[in-house]
């Protein structure tokens, strides 16, 4: 299982793994959840969070608070935890922490275009871009009118730029092709990541193949889902589908010809993993599956604390405090806007 790393990986490793394991020590509880859920208002939620590693970044915020400060702080400690671990590593522990947040790059890249396109404003399309995901050209991202121009004037000198390879055309942005981009970057960078990862061998190549898999599989599952009633050929959907992953290949081609969400759980249901995400919803159903999605991957997650001496657990604590801040966010929103009753509906219990 591990070959040799035991003997060598403290050496440049152990200090950082020691680190994030204290972070995700720090990762909110069922507990933390249920009295979170019970909050009457904003400035109650910031009270609970005073007890909780946010306490630092939300203490002197003045009320009234709105969600997006809340959501702000709290992406801020993990951008700062994020910041502190990239400073103290070493090859390759720093190439994987980037690795980590080109995902947020390209999610970065896709909001700029296509507010250029609806006509928002650039300052105000900036602010709402992930930190993680920014580089220094992002700001003139809004001149671009099509993806040539798109890599030329700004990408070329970015990590993105070898996954612009496979989506350079002359056509015009438009929603539709904005949206096939970022899927054929997001595979690209999949690709990209699990071949880093297979390179680094041991521990960290076993755990990191399989959360990876998972995510193309998803990415998979929610493309078929979504193209269903678009132009989008048959051809077009296989060419967005990652080539690795439980599904890949011949789960990739039963999905490619999938006409209803009944078709693509039956395509799902043949992959015991999978089988039970699926067994969650009912016939016809998909808006819980995003939900069921992320309670298996956090699951997976969880899992990748339980082996030392890898890399892995980098990846599942970014991951996990995404997550967190994503159910912070839901249960703010329904606190702000009175609806208790909802407040459960979107929130994945971490541990």
């Amino acid at each position: 299982m591990y070959g040799f790393e035991a003997m060598t990986f403290n050496i440049h490793g152990g200090y950082l793994e020691a680190i994030v394991r204290g972070h995700r020590a720090g990762l909110l509880t069922t507990a933390d959840y249920n009295n979170l859920c019970q909050c009457e208002s904003l400035d109650d939620i910031k009270m609970h969070l005073s007890a909780t590693d946010y306490g630092s970044y939300l203490q002197n915020e003045p009320s009234p608070l709105h969600t997006t400060t809340i959501v702000e702080k709290c992406t801020l400690k993990l951008v700062d935890d994020y910041n502190h671990m990239l400073c103290q590593a070493t090859e390759p522990l720093s190439t994987f922490l980037q690795y980590i947040t080109y995902g947020h790059m390209i999610d970065n890249v896709v909001l700029i275009v296509t507010g250029t396109l609806h006509e928002r404003d650039v300052q105000e399309l900036l602010e709402k871009c992930h930190p993680l995901g920014m580089f220094d050209s992002i700001a003139t991202l809004a001149v671009a009118q099509n993806m040539r121009e798109l890599y030329r004037l700004v990408l070329v000198d970015t990590p993105l730029a070898p996954y612009f390879s496979e989506c350079i055309t002359s056509e015009d942005l438009d929603d539709m092709n904005i949206e096939i981009m970022r899927n054929t970057l997001y595979k690209a960078y999949l690709e990209d990541f699990y071949r880093f990862c297979q390179k680094l061998g041991g521990a960290t190549a076993e755990i990191m193949s399989d959360l990876l898999a998972f995510e193309a599989d998803r990415r998979a599952v929610n493309i078929s889902i979504n193209s269903i009633g678009t132009e989008l050929t048959r051809d077009d959907r296989r060419k967005l589908y990652s080539n690795f992953g439980l599904l890949y290949p011949y789960g990739h081609e039963e999905l490619a010809v999938c006409e209803d969400i009944d078709q693509v759980r039956a395509a799902m249901e043949k992959y015991p993993p999978y089988q039970s995400i699926f067994a969650k919803l009912s016939y016809g159903e998909s808006q819980m599956l995003d939900k069921a999605f992320y309670e298996e991957e956090v699951k997976r997650l969880c899992l990748a604390f339980e082996q030392q001496f890898h890399y892995a657990v980098f990846f599942a604590y970014m991951r996990l405090r995404e997550q967190e801040i994503r159910n912070l966010m839901w249960i703010s929103e329904c606190v702000a806007q009175n609806q208790k009753s909802r407040v459960h509906d979107s929130v994945v219990l971490i541990f």
